[in-house]
């Protein structure tokens, strides 16, 4: 979006929204006052509050170190391996790593024509038909909400469960109760808002280092597990295939697994909600997002790949009493408990680095929506503190959300993967929306209606709409699958509570549009042209 670009828009309607120094202009008015980035949001509606921290490189490193793809993969590829096995478990990464990379780029493409925090929804409050525009728009924020506010709370409960592990191989006698993980996860929920508070200022700093240790620890753990461990057969890597919840077909069984690999991708849209906190946002932030996607990829591959070949005894890998196989694999590889203890303490240490940013994102989007008076208590969340310009309230709503989460576990022991698959039904349906809506203005091609103001980063009238409809698709899946249990014999502890769990918090957010936020919500102000469908 160039200078004269912006300054062209005679009848665009800008919305005085308190917060910032520098004014929005009148209609027509001046912009020379205003920076890009001042601009690009004014054109929405939006002043500036938050601080410019970030550039390319912060960001990205900030995105890298979030996902953690290799080290999730690690702690979570059991579920996959029990349904789909080595060779779904690669096939099923390899899967997801397209559909994710297709998705993010279409995402992309909207944060470059929009750059505000609110991501989904607030694109969706210019893409959609204006009869449901603020409906949809509303029920989008919520959805992203509740993705982001659960992934937080996933990755705090991950890391217990890794403190456990390395508890009970270290201190055998040890008995884990899931008040003590409770406790623990409160321990690394205080080191996710120690980042976010007290460091939040030095935020792009401590992620620099964060991205550092996260590629230096690949070798770190890659090098040993390779050298030392055993290895297996490409056969049984490549061509084995495991059928472990009894499902119908082994097909169902991969399509079951595979949530192993969309959750290591989950929270790729990061830079999209930190948007307003990064310099040139229109042109980093999709770069960000795609350079982030590939470079994961091919660490995540490449982990998974050495992961697989070097399993050693799977039968005590899998039944390992800490509860945590690649621990178990790495003692095994190692042939020494202080060995696998230290290699676990790095991926311990980078999965609470990944939540701090986890946090962030998650408080970032909790204040847009809260901005746009779409949540309860917006005039308290809302807020910005003065000289650190950083969303203090909304920081803290989002831990004492995930400290309510972490409650659920005490009562059952599927709290931690009903709370996974929760997450990931709420980005893959955040995700469907926005794609479905600029999918069908690409079809349509009606350059009366459909006049979009596209950003510095497009893909084009044939290109875009091809990856716009594999984005699509890959996301439906995933968010269908999301909600299968482990196996088909289900029990009250093998039953993914997840559909009671989402389902009852996008009720709510529904009720609460009808009693009060159909008459507080609003929404980016866009001009009159570009809204006539």
């Amino acid at each position: 979006m160039d200078d004269k670009a912006l300054g062209s828009f005679g009848d665009l309607e800008l919305a005085d929204q308190a917060g910032s120094a520098s004014p929005i202009p009148d209609v027509g008015g001046n912009w020379s006052n205003m920076t890009r980035d001042e601009r690009e949001m004014a054109f929405y509606g939006k002043k500036e509050q938050l601080k410019r921290r970030f550039g390319f490189l912060s960001i990205t490193g900030f995105i890298c170190s979030l996902l953690a793809t290799w080290e999730i993969l690690l702690a979570v590829f059991l579920y996959g391996f029990e349904n789909g096995g080595p060779a779904g478990l690669v096939y099923g990464y390899i899967f997801c790593w397209v559909g994710t990379l297709a998705s993010m780029a279409s995402l992309a493409e909207l944060a470059s024509m929009m750059p505000l925090a609110g991501g989904q929804y607030h694109w969706v409050s210019i893409l959609a038909p204006p009869s449901t525009a603020k409906f949809l728009s509303f029920i989008t924020g919520w959805l992203t909400v509740i993705a982001w506010e659960f992934g937080q709370a996933s990755a705090g409960f991950l890391g217990a469960t890794i403190i456990q592990g390395l508890i009970i191989l270290n201190q055998p006698n040890y008995v884990p109760t899931r008040w003590q993980g409770t406790l623990l996860y409160y321990a690394v929920l205080a080191f996710m808002v120690f980042i976010n508070t007290f460091l939040a200022r030095w935020l792009p700093k401590v992620e620099g280092v964060f991205l550092t240790i996260h590629v230096i620890g690949f070798f770190a753990v890659l090098i040993p597990l390779v050298y030392l461990g055993p290895h297996g057969d490409a056969k049984d890597v490549f061509a084995t295939f495991i059928n472990g919840g009894g499902w119908s077909t082994d097909g169902l069984s991969f399509f079951v697994g595979i949530i192993t690999s969309v959750y290591t991708f989950t929270g790729a849209d990061s830079a999209n909600h930190m948007a307003e906190e990064v310099h040139n946002a229109t042109t980093v932030v999709p770069w960000a997002i795609v350079a982030t996607i590939i470079v994961n990829g091919i660490l995540g591959l490449a982990m998974l790949i050495a992961l697989l070949f070097c399993l050693g005894n799977t039968d005590a890998a899998l039944n390992t009493p800490t509860g945590i196989p690649f621990i178990e694999i790495f003692a095994q590889a190692t042939s020494s408990n202080t060995g696998a203890t230290v290699m676990a303490s790095l991926i311990l240490f980078l999965v609470a680095a990944g939540s701090s940013g986890t946090m962030a994102t998650a408080s970032r989007l909790l204040w847009s929506l809260a901005r746009d008076n779409g949540v309860p208590f917006s005039g308290y969340i809302k807020r910005v503190h003065p000289s650190t310009r950083l969303p203090i309230f909304a920081v803290l709503v989002s831990a004492g959300i995930a400290f309510l989460l972490a409650l659920i576990n005490i009562g059952s022991t599927a709290a931690f993967n009903a709370i996974v698959s929760v997450a990931v039904a709420g980005f893959m349906a955040s995700y469907t929306v926005p794609v479905a809506l600029i999918l069908y203005k690409r079809l349509r091609n009606d350059p009366v209606k459909d006049k979009l103001n596209w950003g510095p980063w497009c893909m084009g009238p044939i290109f875009g709409p091809i990856v716009n409809a594999v984005g699509l698709i890959y996301s439906i899946i995933a968010l269908f699958f999301s909600f299968f249990p482990s196996t088909v014999t289900v029990t009250a502890t093998t039953m993914n509570w997840s559909c009671a769990l989402f389902g009852g918090s996008v009720i709510f957010s529904i009720v609460y549009y009808m009693v009060y936020g159909r008459h507080t919500y609003k929404w980016p102000v866009v001009d009159t042209i570009r809204r006539n469908q």
